[in-house]
């Protein structure tokens, strides 16, 4: 595994301890039967009973068995083997039948040799991507012929924003890298108080980048929609809706995108 992914990698470890316990992710509310989906992902990828669904970078778990009990075969996979490791035991004491396997996504071709109905990824996943055409090349592997690749992410339009309250809302970073790479040493989490001293590094991609590589890969865009809420509160100047949606006031910028792109049958 690449350096930065092996340091990633080891982040994602010492979070998942910590997320499994938070209110953030609720574990116990998730046992008595609530669904960790958004509503925008369930009603933009339509019903899915009966199909086989690939969930990448799917962390511990939580909305990879969310889709189970709506009907799905599901598959999960992350890097992270604290995650599976998690993921497998919360599989077991929810009683909801999934696959879990722990892999770095560049090499999962060497592990899985299977197409899905559907490939699914969400919320966080893309930063965390150093190459995006590669990545796109083995979304469209696993896709069968006939079948869909879903994304719903936190738009990059975010960062450009950055997360200290403004009421202009200024830019304080380029919507367009000026670096390959972000390398941060120490930071906190979105889903906890807890802050650290981890080295880790993100990747920060611009929408047409993504669709990009997708449609170079084969996929063909279905659409690709923009939202101007979050699914967290990235900053303290944000309030919620009646769904879960966090918001800036005025709704002036996107802060949510989705794509979903399917793979010609001929």
């Amino acid at each position: 595994m690449d350096d930065r992914l092996e340091s990633n990698k080891t982040l994602w470890n010492a979070l998942t301890g910590l997320h499994v316990k938070s209110a953030f992710y609720d574990v116990a509310g998730f046992l008595n039967g609530r669904c960790t989906l958004m509503p925008l992902e369930r009603e933009e990828m339509g019903d899915v009973s009966g199909k086989s669904l690939l969930h990448l970078q799917c962390h511990f778990g939580l909305d990879t068995l969310s889709w189970v009990r709506l009907g799905a075969e599901v598959t999960g996979t992350d890097f992270s083997d604290k995650a599976i490791e998690y993921a497998r035991k919360l599989s077991g004491e929810a009683g909801i039948q999934a696959d879990f396997i722990c892999a770095d996504i560049y090499a999962l071709p060497d592990i899985l040799d299977k197409q899905f109905d559907i490939v699914f990824t969400s919320y966080g996943a893309l930063t965390w991507l150093p190459d995006l055409d590669g990545w796109a090349e083995i979304v469209a592997r696993y896709v069968k012929p006939g079948g869909f690749f879903y994304v719903a992410e936190i738009h990059p339009m975010l960062y450009a924003i950055g997360y200290e309250p403004d009421p202009e809302l200024r830019l304080k970073n380029s919507y367009f890298p000026a670096v390959e790479q972000e390398r941060n040493e120490g930071g906190s989490d979105y889903a906890t108080s807890f802050t650290h001293d981890f080295v880790s590094y993100e990747w920060q991609w611009p929408v047409s980048t993504v669709v990009t590589a997708l449609a170079q890969a084969g996929l063909r865009i279905e659409f690709v929609h923009e939202f101007p809420f979050c699914c967290f509160c990235a900053r303290q100047d944000m309030y919620q809706d009646k769904d879960g949606w966090w918001h800036l006031a005025g709704d002036k910028v996107p802060l949510t995108f989705s794509i979903k792109a399917y793979k010609p049958r001929r």
